[in-house]
């Protein structure tokens, strides 16, 4: 039996193809694939060895379109039948007259009463289908039309980091700055709250988003929102 060898260390930086591991002790997971007696990248990542198991941390990548997820997408047409929106990927998405609001629209309708362009809206993903073509919808607890606030962008792969394990660093930032916070899997994120707090949360997610391969990267901006000006008991 071939002996297993680690051909890489933790937090090393690979691309698409690397040889990551051989033999058949190590086992792999998210971003990485076996070839035979080999391991191999399958993206621009950062390695995390967890024990005998590999697994990549993507460094960079679009925002592709899933059912189930929760996105904020921005209205860049009204037709007869809905809206399109944008959803910070190659594709569009529609959001139908049935499913753009729990009222009843009736046929005909000025829709732009409902979301004009360039109105942002928190919606879910309900169906992706093999050509791509997205239908969203706003009936649920929580979503729909935007007032107010700014959208941020950040990079679609660094938003698990920004939200945290169970929502904990989203509810640190919110707690620190007052303000509401909203982050679509799709990399936009709506900030809403006075001027001061917007912009200490704008700040402190481009921080998150900059160094989200770092470890101990939650007390590292516990301790930024101290230091600037953010609220005690975070």
């Amino acid at each position: 039996m071939t002996e297993s060898k680690l051909m890489v260390g933790n937090k090393d930086i690979v691309v698409p193809g690397d040889i990551l591991a051989t033999g058949m002790e190590y086992l792999p997971s998210q971003g990485t694939y076996r070839k035979g007696n080999e391991i191999i990248s399958s993206l621009l990542g950062l390695v995390r060895v967890e024990g005998k198991v590999i697994n990549l941390i993507p460094l960079s990548g679009a925002y592709l379109p899933k059912k189930g997820d929760t996105i904020i997408g921005k209205v860049i047409d009204i037709n007869l039948n809905g809206w399109r929106l944008k959803t910070n990927s190659a594709y569009s998405a529609l959001l139908s007259m049935k499913d753009g609001s729990n009222e009843y629209i009736r046929r005909g309708a000025d829709l732009s009463e409902y979301y004009e362009i360039g109105d942002y809206v928190i919606c879910k993903i309900t169906n992706v289908t093999s050509q791509m073509l997205i239908d969203l919808t706003v009936k649920s607890p929580g979503l729909g039309k935007l007032e107010g606030g700014r959208i941020i962008s950040v990079t679609p792969t660094k938003v698990p980091r920004i939200i945290g394990k169970q929502g904990s660093m989203v509810s640190m930032i919110k707690s620190a700055t007052g303000t509401n916070i909203l982050v679509g899997q799709n990399g936009y994120v709506w900030v809403k709250g006075e001027p001061k707090g917007e912009i200490l949360t704008v700040k402190t997610i481009k921080n998150i988003e900059k160094n989200s391969h770092r470890s101990g990267l939650t007390e590292e901006i516990k301790q930024y929102l101290k230091n600037n000006g953010g609220k005690d008991g975070i």
